[in-house]
């Protein structure tokens, strides 16, 4: 038990204002602690950070804040190799700060959502630790998954699997065994045939749960399980298969019964508590199986989030996700940018087809443009949003950060994932001047650029048609529009080639994305758009790369 642990506040007592499933229509925000706001000065973003921005999360109109990792940890892959899932690691600050960060929400309104890594551990946890202290055919060794090597000596992998951050995914340990980690190699792999492994981490949600958070965000959530024996790949391309097909290390039907554990301890907590799946599957229909009634509320989107600025791509995730999870009887989530792709004002600032991780800046006013009229889009669709921070203030990836300071672990690994996650960690801005744009006192754990200052919270607050302002618009239009939020289905209508239009009852939602001007009818009165149009005769001319809503009412 850590220090920490032992010194755990009391229950906290939750005193936001409850509605029955607030998260089928929610608003979340991610914050990542690191580069949100530092309030002591050591370049280094914190909870007390977070804890004293929350009115402007507030005012900014969102349900809920999702806290990417704040656990003790070596820091090898950003906090998610967790060292202690009980304690706060002293970068952050400590379970006091944490327990008034959740109370101050809940006062504001605001419900937290804590992200949770129960694929891996950091290899200092104190079961890892154990289990290389005990040695080979040691219980501890039981709850991870240690193997010995092929070859004559024991000198090759147990299997032919490769880490998502390029590399094999095992490493051997001075006794001869191999252990299997699926990303870096301080973050070994649990095994969640184990019992004490789900014990345990029972344990970790009752824990967080006592302190009042609102929910999960479960990281890996298609990772836990493993196919029986662990079966080499064969020579398969595991990232194409990523994309077609169920792998032996990801989206194993065995994760539904962890889920289905866990729900019966969530449930018995009131409050609406929730849980999040980063469920990265082969189908929208896969996915689905996550969310199914007794298992877990949402999952998260990605195939929307890998889809281009383009109207008939767009029609069709929009309708495979909402067909898939009508029979499921879960909300569909959408989302744009996260903490491990691209920024969405990048990616739109290039050509269509290079994926979620950019290395180029492209055309920063296209990218914006279009960035602001998929935010609209996005947030008129049945189900619930997920806001990234700092994608309301517009924000690019930072492209052209030097090697010497880049700390994403892929980086250094060569293969895998390109390593290029910094780019979207950048820390944002809060004040037109200052050495870190009002993030700290003490400049900044990864440089921001020179033009941040005018991108900066201060800098947009109050300026109409500004990116922040158009946010806090459609939050708020979307609080007021009966018709907006949680839902099942769209109403399409008839539209330009090019053009995606749908209706939800007395609010009608049209979006532009073929890259030149295109007349519309004029359905009512214009609640928002993100650009300028003109209206004449009962039609509407929207500018290209636009979104417009209206009203019929």
């Amino acid at each position: 038990m850590s220090q920490q642990q032992s010194a755990a506040p009391a229950p906290a007592t939750v005193t936001v204002a409850r509605r029955g499933d607030w998260w089928r229509d929610a608003v979340i925000y991610q914050v990542y602690p690191r580069s949100f706001a530092d309030s002591n000065g050591d370049g280094m973003g914190d909870l007390e950070g977070v804890r004293s921005r929350l009115p402007y999360l507030r005012d900014l109109g969102v349900d809920a804040v999702w806290l990417s990792p704040f656990y003790a940890s070596p820091q090898a892959d950003a906090g998610y190799d967790v060292a202690d899932y009980r304690a706060v690691d002293p970068m952050f600050g400590n379970l006091l700060d944490a327990d008034a960060l959740i109370r101050d929400a809940h006062a504001l309104g605001l419900r937290i959502i804590v992200d949770l890594v129960p694929n891996h551990s950091s290899d200092q946890h104190e079961w890892f630790k154990r289990a290389l202290a005990e040695g080979p055919g040691s219980p501890s060794r039981d709850r991870y998954h240690f193997r010995p090597g092929k070859g004559e000596n024991g000198e090759l992998p147990p299997n032919d699997w490769e880490s998502i951050f390029g590399g094999p995914a095992w490493t051997r340990v001075a006794d001869g065994e191999w252990y299997l980690h699926l990303f870096a190699p301080e973050q070994p792999d649990f095994n969640w045939e184990h019992p004490a492994v789900g014990d345990e981490f029972r344990s970790i949600l009752r824990f967080w749960l006592d302190m009042g958070v609102d929910g999960f965000r479960i990281d890996v959530a298609h990772g836990l399980v493993k196919a029986e024996g662990l079966p080499d790949l064969g020579g398969a391309d595991q990232l194409k298969l990523l994309g077609n097909d169920v792998m032996p290390f990801f989206d194993q039907d065995g994760v539904h019964d962890v889920y289905r554990q866990w729900r019966h301890v969530l449930d018995e907590y009131a409050g609406e508590r929730i849980f999040v799946a980063e469920a990265w599957t082969p189908t929208v229909e896969r996915t689905a199986n996550y969310v199914r009634p007794d298992e877990l509320h949402q999952a998260f989107n990605f195939q929307y989030l890998s889809t281009d600025w383009d109207a008939k791509e767009l029609r069709a995730v929009i309708d495979r996700t909402l067909e898939a999870m009508r029979p499921v009887g879960a909300p569909a989530t959408w989302v744009l940018s996260n903490h491990d792709v691209t920024r969405h004002a990048t990616r739109f600032a290039n050509p269509p087809g290079l994926g979620t991780q950019i290395r180029t800046a492209g055309d920063r006013e296209l990218g914006l443009r279009r960035a602001r009229a998929a935010t609209l889009l996005m947030l008129a669709l049945p189900g619930s949003a997920y806001v990234y921070q700092g994608e309301e203030l517009g924000l690019p990836d930072v492209v052209d950060l030097p090697d010497e300071v880049r700390q994403d672990p892929a980086y250094f690994r060569g293969a895998g994932q390109d390593g290029f996650r910094d780019g979207c960690r950048v820390p944002i801005p809060w004040t037109r001047e200052g050495s870190s744009y009002g993030f700290g006192s003490g400049g900044s754990w990864l440089p921001q650029p020179a033009s941040w200052g005018e991108l900066s919270i201060e800098a947009q607050t109050g300026v109409a048609g500004s990116t922040l302002e158009l946010y806090r618009g459609a939050l708020r239009v979307r609080r007021e529009q009966a018709d907006l939020g949680a839902g099942d289905a769209v109403e399409w209508l008839r539209a330009p080639e090019g053009v995606l239009a749908f209706r939800r009852g007395e609010f009608v939602c049209v979006a532009n994305t073929s890259g030149e001007s295109v007349t519309t009818p004029a359905y009512g009165r214009v609640l928002l758009a993100s650009g300028e149009l003109t209206e004449a005769d009962g039609e509407a001319k929207l500018p290209a790369d636009t979104t417009v809503w209206w009203t019929t009412a």
